[in-house]
């Protein structure tokens, strides 16, 4: 079947095209999620707010976009699937410009409540347009260019976010999305159409019961998840009702969902084992990987010292390892059964989080540089094939729903998986000191040794009454530092162990069935 045959609609642009087309989309999309991380300290000071307060510019997108997710089935066979996803750039383009453009962090927050609901379907509405236009067989290589945009795009973002904040202003990371946003408009609008199946089929009546409770659970879900460590968790009442509104919300969602003739999201799909299988490891991917591409430029920033764009800079050839991987994962995917990639990916990465987990406060910028790379490398070849693989058994006309699903379990794994990392941080740094405190003793000679030389030679450079107080200082500055490289370490590893449960896992799917007159059979 040639390309230009491929597409389910019969359409005469070429799949290639297309998926350069929904790819500039989800690149924009996912690259802005990562890129306005670094500029928070930047948007606080500039809006004269806390940096906890700031964090709501997260939050407040991550909320919109976790319920419009799910619901982009619903608005494509409404409104029209090309349209839709048009209006979705259109709206987060724009939302974009007047983030940038906020004069208050209020007009910020309610901006990019707007740009979320925007950027939520680009994600879904891509993958099931990309998926469509080619034949199963080719699914491997069409992926790889999708790959491109949600791997590539969080890692290149905080480089880019810290480069434009430190040489023009925050605004940038925002604006920077309005010239991506205009050509992906273009290209959607000149090289898509819908397939027949979505042109002809009737959306039912729109589900605000399920809407409502998609809202809810999302809604607690992430605010618990992004707060919960500043207040104890549970020790707060807030987090306690926030947690039984999201426990109460998500059973009805589901209940509703597998009972309404045609609810919001037809959880029906996930008895399709292969799709239950990746989205069980997409939460899992979303776990390891997110914690791991978030913790380790807080190592370089905390423990090490290196601003914000530095350390961009040092986990950048991240970047080059996934770039490198997607031609061959492309390749290997039409080849290989994917269970067989899955595995090395998930090991590489394991076995690479180990090696990370032997850091210390003496590494420089190079030492890591290898291990970084190929981080990005296995990134490819968990998510590439996880997505081919779920998808592999279902009908087009099921793509649409499930890429909702799909999308939506990996967000919440990735928030999830961050969540995680941020806590574990803080609570096994205090675990760490208390050993380190009762292993290492004021009366032993070696800290007695120790306080002295330091009060020695801070007593040359302040008046001698300051000089103890400052070698207990610093020698308690040397305590928390070790005692928050060894909660590094230990996420690192728990990371390693995750992937290894992964590669088991792996070998639940079926094996996939790319036979020939499949793709025709499907249409």
């Amino acid at each position: 079947m040639a390309d230009s045959e491929a597409s389910p609609a019969g359409k005469a642009a070429n799949p290639w095209i297309i998926a350069v087309s929904v790819m500039l989309a989800t690149f924009m999309e996912v690259l802005d999620t990562a890129i306005v991380v670094v500029a928070l300290p930047y948007i606080a000071g500039s809006m004269s707010s806390s940096t906890s307060e700031a964090t709501w510019v997260l939050t407040s997108y991550l909320i919109a976009n976790a319920v419009i997710l799910p619901a982009s089935n619903w608005f494509a066979l409404r409104f029209g699937r090309k349209r839709f996803l048009i209006t979705c750039i259109v709206i987060f383009t724009i939302a974009s410009f007047c983030c940038g453009a906020a004069p208050s962090l209020s007009l910020l927050l309610l901006a990019r409540i707007v740009q979320g609901a925007g950027g939520g379907a680009l994600q879904p509405l891509s993958q099931a347009i990309l998926l469509e236009s080619f034949e199963p067989r080719k699914r491997g290589m069409a992926m790889a260019v999708f790959g491109f945009g949600v791997v590539v795009a969080p890692i290149l973002g905080p480089t880019l976010g810290g480069w434009l904040t430190d040489t023009f202003s925050w605004r940038y990371a925002f604006y920077i999305n309005i010239p991506i946003g205009i050509l992906a408009a273009f290209m959607v609008g000149r090289f898509v159409e819908d397939p027949p199946y979505v042109r002809d089929t009737r959306a039912a009546a729109f589900d605000n019961l399920g809407f409502g409770l998609l809202a809810v659970w999302t809604g607690c879900l992430q605010v618990i998840l992004d707060k919960g460590q500043e207040v104890d968790w549970f020790g707060a009442t807030w987090v306690r009702f926030a947690f039984t509104g999201f426990a109460v919300a998500f059973v009805l969602f589901i209940l509703h969902c597998l009972k309404a003739k045609a609810p919001l999201v037809d959880l029906k799909v996930l008895r399709d084992r292969n799709f239950a299988v990746g989205c069980l490891l997409m939460v899992l991917f979303g776990l390891c990987v997110y914690s791991t591409i978030t913790v380790l430029p807080l190592f370089y920033q905390e423990l090490l010292g290196y601003t914000a764009f530095t350390a961009g800079i040092v986990v950048f050839p991240r970047g080059i390892g996934a770039i490198v991987a997607m031609p061959v994962i492309g390749y290997l995917g039409a080849k290989l059964d994917v269970r067989y990639l899955l595995t090395f990916g998930f090991l590489v990465f394991g076995i690479v989080s180990l090696i990370f987990g032997d850091v210390n406060l003496q590494i420089s910028p190079s030492t890591l540089l290898w291990p970084i790379v190929i981080t990005g490398f296995a990134l490819s070849f968990v998510f590439v094939p996880i997505t081919t693989q779920s998808y592999d058994t279902l009908r087009n006309e099921q793509i649409g729903n499930a890429s909702g699903v799909f999308n939506l379990v990996r967000n919440v794994g990735g928030s999830v998986g961050i969540s995680l990392a941020q806590t574990e941080l803080t609570r096994r740094s205090a675990v760490h000191q208390n050993e380190i405190t009762n292993y290492v003793a004021r009366t032993q000679v070696h800290f007695q040794q120790e306080i002295s030389a330091l009060t020695g030679f801070l007593g040359r450079q302040v008046h001698p009454a300051n000089a103890l107080r400052g070698a207990a200082s610093t020698l308690y500055q040397s305590l928390g530092q070790q005692a928050l490289l060894w909660a590094f370490v230990d996420v690192f590893r728990w990371t390693a162990v995750l992937c290894f449960v992964c590669m088991a896992l792996v070998w639940l799917f079926r094996k996939a069935t790319h036979v020939k007159g499949k793709a025709a059979a499907a249409h």
